[in-house]
Formats: structure tokens, C-alpha cells, sequence
């Protein structure tokens, strides 16, 4: 079993996508924004293995009108050299890759455009996974589009259309019950009419239930079913909802809690759980070192690390809490030091603690910085305790000090980073 997360991390340097406008398209700037987006690619697979994530899902940005006549570059070729590389260490590492195209992408649209241009966007994403030599494991997902006022007839649309696809798109092809139309009970239908696998999706099931009696556990062994050999492990999804957010907003972050909650109602453990959550990695990391994590507080003590300045400018007692957890070095209390973790995240800000953090953070340099750096830093903190200024503007100053002075331990934390 893998856990992972979605097309971004925080806190991964170098690793952003970018596009531009069409009008800007040219061929000079459209190489730009691929070599850098391949750059991106690489750094984030070169973070995952690092961190031991065995699961990512690649970001349909990778190659900027990657299925549009705007873009008439023959990627593919272009960079073959360059994505066999990033294909070796994906397949070296054991990751499982997949990519999920977005809402315009309408493979049972009632206007012929639009699902031409759903084919030729599912050709896209294929190709991008058959460049980095990806197995059949490696799957794209999609949604089954709309109703168009006739369910029945849109689902058998959607069928007809999927017939249309290429052989090596069609294998690849996943589909994921959504929360507005198409619910599990309809996907599995599809599916398993078409052969096609189907993707659990937790809380668009929450949202847009088929049966009010039937649990998770139940979908997931049905759509278990659908899965073969040569797809890989099932996948499913895996998101909470946001607070006071409309329905179907990912939350910040994963409460590992109700997480651990939903993972024990597994059962079998061959099941890929894909997180859609804001924090990205960060819940990713955490997830795994709750279920399948090493079992030794070195992992621990290197989140630690990594949090500790973001507790202390919450909350002392937190800081002093964790601190105490993790002098006991006999046992791995992962879930203790995350729920205490995480309530300390969710406080309100606290002036006294915020200057606290932030002169422990202005220690790292406070030898190295000039008297002007000094003065200019005191500063913010006296116009932040004087309710003059946010705090944003502090934390930016001890970050441009922190790279400055090269102080890689803060710019690895996540100071900087949580807000």
C-alpha cells in the first residue's frame, strides 16, 4: 500500500509549473516553459524519493498545451532523452505515476468539438506516461462529464466515445465518481460495462451518495472488482472536507485522526490511497509515518525539525509538549505528536508567541547580520507587537536573511511555509 499526493509539494525547491497565454506561445518561450517544467518534475520525483513517497500524481501543466494546435512541438521527441531519465528514477524507486486531466476535458460532451478535444487531451496524458516508460500501473482519471438533463443517455455517450479512444489510452483509463452527477453506483456500471476500473472518491461519495445504507467499505470492495492484475493495486481517493467551505472543498490539511479512522475499515492493505488535500506532501509524510512509517523517532525527530519554529509561533505549551514526547526514545508515538501537531496549526495567532518563534529564528543569523539587518529586523518585530504591521512582512524579512546567510536548516523548515 502507497500513499500520495497530488501534481505539487510544498517546500520543494524549484518544483512550480508554469504556463504563459496563448498569445505568447511561441516555440523560444513553449521550450522555456517545458524544460523548466521538466526541471519541476524531476525535483518533486527526486523529493519523493527521499521522503519514501511512493505515489504521485503528475500535473497535467507538465507540457504547456500539451494537446492544443497552439503548441506544435514535437515534445515527445524533443525531450525523449530527457524524460527517459525522469522515467528511470520513477520506475528505479517503484513509484506509481498517474495523471487526472481537468474539467474541460469532456469525453461525453454533446458538442463533437469538445470531445475531440477530449480525445486528443487523453492522447496527451498518455503520452506524457508513456514517455517516462510507465507501465499500464500508471493510469490517467477521469470523470464521466455531464448529465445534459438525460443521464442515461450521457452515460451511454460517454461508453461510445471511450470506444473511440486509442488502445494504449483506452488501458490506461480510470473513472471516479464525482459529487454532482455521476455517483458510485453509476461509475460502477459504466465500468464495469466498459472494463474499465473505478476509482473510490470519499468524499465526493459524502456529497453524492448512492445509497445512504451502504458504507465505504462496500464501494471499495465493489470497485475493487474492477481491477486487474495488469492495473496495479487499486486506487482510491481520499480528501476531508474544508471547514465552513463549500461542500466538496478539500481541507488545509489531514486530521490523521479520522484518517486512521477510515484506514482501519480497510481491510486488505493492497489498496493506493491518493490524499487531495491543500498541504500536499506535508499530509502525505504525515500519513505514512502514522500507518507505515519506519517505527523509529528519528522520523519524527526530522518533522520535528521541520515544524518546530511553526508550534512555537502558536503555541509555547505545544512546543514544550512535543518537546517532551520526543525525549522517550523506547516507543514511536507518531499519532500523539501529530494531533498535538495539528491542534497547535489550528490556533488563532498569538502576538506574544509570534515574536517568540521569531527571535528564535533571528538567532540562526543574529552573529552573521550587519547592524542595519539588526535594526531593520527589530523593527518589524516592534511594529508587529505594536499592531502597526502583519506579521508577513517580519517572516519575509528573517526568510531573505535565511537565504542570504545560507541558514539551509530554517529554509528546510516550515516557517516560512504555514501560515
Amino acid at each position: 500500500m502507497s500513499i500520495g499526493y497530488a501534481c505539487l509539494a510544498l517546500g520543494v525547491k524549484d518544483s512550480s509549473m508554469k504556463t504563459c497565454m496563448k498569445k505568447n506561445a511561441s516555440e523560444s518561450r513553449l521550450k522555456e516553459l517545458i524544460e523548466n517544467n521538466l526541471d519541476s518534475l524531476e525535483n518533486l520525483i527526486d523529493y519523493n524519493i527521499k521522503s519514501g513517497i511512493k505515489l504521485f500524481r503528475i500535473s497535467s501543466d507538465l507540457i504547456p498545451f500539451g494537446s492544443s494546435p497552439v503548441n506544435g512541438l514535437q515534445w515527445w521527441k524533443i525531450y525523449a532523452e530527457r524524460f527517459s531519465l525522469i522515467g528511470n528514477k520513477i520506475r528505479e524507486n517503484n513509484i506509481r505515476v498517474s495523471m487526472h486531466p481537468g474539467q474541460y476535458t469532456v469525453l461525453n460532451s454533446q458538442d463533437e468539438e469538445v470531445v475531440e478535444r477530449a480525445v486528443e487531451d487523453l492522447i496527451y496524458h498518455c503520452r506524457v506516461l508513456e514517455g517516462l516508460g510507465t507501465g499500464n500501473e500508471s493510469k490517467i482519471i477521469l470523470h464521466i462529464g455531464g448529465v445534459y438533463n438525460d443521464k442515461k443517455k450521457s452515460a451511454n455517450r460517454f461508453s461510445e466515445n471511450c470506444r473511440r479512444l486509442p488502445d494504449n489510452v483506452r488501458q490506461r483509463l480510470v473513472i471516479e465518481n464525482d459529487d454532482r452527477s455521476y455517483n458510485i453506483s453509476d461509475v460502477l456500471e459504466i465500468g464495469k460495462r466498459l472494463g474499465i476500473p473505478v476509482v473510490f472518491d470519499n468524499l465526493h461519495n459524502s456529497i453524492n451518495p448512492s445509497s445512504a445504507e451502504k458504507t465505504e467499505e462496500f464501494w471499495i470492495n465493489e470497485c475493487r472488482a474492477t481491477w486487474s492484475e495488469k492495473d496495479g493495486n487499486q486506487k482510491i481517493h481520499y480528501s476531508q472536507q474544508a471547514i465552513d467551505k463549500r461542500a466538496g472543498a478539500h481541507s488545509e490539511s489531514i486530521d490523521v485522526k479520522c484518517f486512521l479512522d477510515f484506514y482501519s475499515v480497510l481491510g486488505k492493505k493492497d489498496i493506493d490511497i491518493m490524499l487531495e488535500v491543500k498541504d500536499k506532501n506535508l499530509s502525505a509524510v504525515k500519513c505514512m509515518n502514522c500507518v507505515n512509517g519506519s517505527g523509529k523517532m528519528k522520523s519524527l525527530e526530522i518533522e520535528w525539525s521541520k515544524y518546530k519554529y511553526s508550534v512555537l509561533e502558536k503555541s509555547l505549551a505545544a512546543y514544550n509538549e512535543i518537546r517532551e514526547l520526543l525525549k522517550e526514545k523506547r516507543g514511536y508515538p507518531a499519532v500523539s505528536f501529530y494531533s498535538i501537531l495539528e491542534n497547535a496549526l489550528g490556533y488563532a495567532e498569538n502576538a506574544g508567541n509570534a515574536v517568540n518563534a521569531a527571535m528564535h529564528v533571528f538567532g540562526y543569523f543574529k552573529r552573521d547580520a550587519s547592524e542595519k539587518e539588526k535594526e531593520r529586523v527589530l523593527n518589524r518585530i516592534d511594529k508587529y507587537k505594536k499592531g502597526e504591521d502583519g506579521l508577513q512582512p517580519l517572516k519575509k524579512e528573517l526568510q531573505r536573511l535565511s537565504l542570504k546567510y545560507e541558514k539551509e536548516y530554517l529554509l528546510e523548515s516550515y516557517y516560512f511555509l504555514l501560515k
